[in-house]
């Protein structure tokens, strides 16, 4: 048993230790965990939000970036009042569809600004527990998406040219917005439920 111990010994290499510091070539605990911003992940699932996180976020703030997506999505309730007026051969008046574009831009900021995930929190919703944003923000934006693209699709197929000229444009927006807000397995999901809607509805795409 003595003889097996010392074979054992042998064949470990005996090194002294590093008494002028640590090496440089090799990672500490601390090192691995900065790389894989787990000290991060902790912050955040603990209701904290890093410095770093923080620094990054206040060169746009909740505020400007509501006010890009806002605009991006009043450009196209634009579009799609423009290409809902051209497919029923009316003549397009600039000034009107720019007016439902601009009163539409309003109502896009405050659904923006209180839904479009953000590491500051809201000032008209109550900040929800971190672990159930995600969970939360994704049900929220996979029945947006299937009510916004199935009701589009009703409307398109029964209601008249005039009711589908008013409701098109908006309820067009909130479904890219809602399905640009979703990762991709969800948004996948509702564009599939809103292809079966379609098919076995009896409603035709054109």
């Amino acid at each position: 048993m003595a003889l097996q111990c010392k074979e054992k010994s042998e064949n470990i290499k005996l090194k002294q230790p590093n008494r002028l510091g640590q090496d440089p070539s090799r990672k500490t605990l601390i090192d691995i965990a900065e790389e894989r911003r787990l000290f991060q992940q902790a912050a955040i699932q603990n209701g904290n939000t890093p410095a770093n996180l923080d620094d990054e976020d206040s060169l746009v703030g909740r505020l400007g970036e509501s006010i890009f997506w806002s605009l991006s999505l009043s450009m196209l309730h634009f579009t799609l009042d423009v290409l809902v007026s051209h497919q029923y051969a009316v003549d397009i008046s600039w000034p009107v569809i720019a007016g439902r574009a601009a009163h539409a831009f309003p109502i896009i900021f405050l659904l923006i600004y209180s839904l479009h995930p953000h590491n500051s929190p809201p000032i008209l919703l109550p900040r929800l527990p971190p672990r159930i944003q995600p969970t939360l923000h994704q049900i929220l934006f996979f029945s947006g998406a299937i009510f916004a693209g199935c009701y589009l699709i009703h409307i398109s197929n029964t209601y008249g040219y005039y009711a589908v000229m008013k409701q098109a444009p908006p309820i067009g927006c909130l479904w890219i917005w809602s399905v640009i807000e979703l990762d991709v397995q969800w948004a996948a999901s509702s564009l599939i439920f809103c292809a079966v809607f379609l098919k076995y509805g009896g409603y035709s795409f054109l």
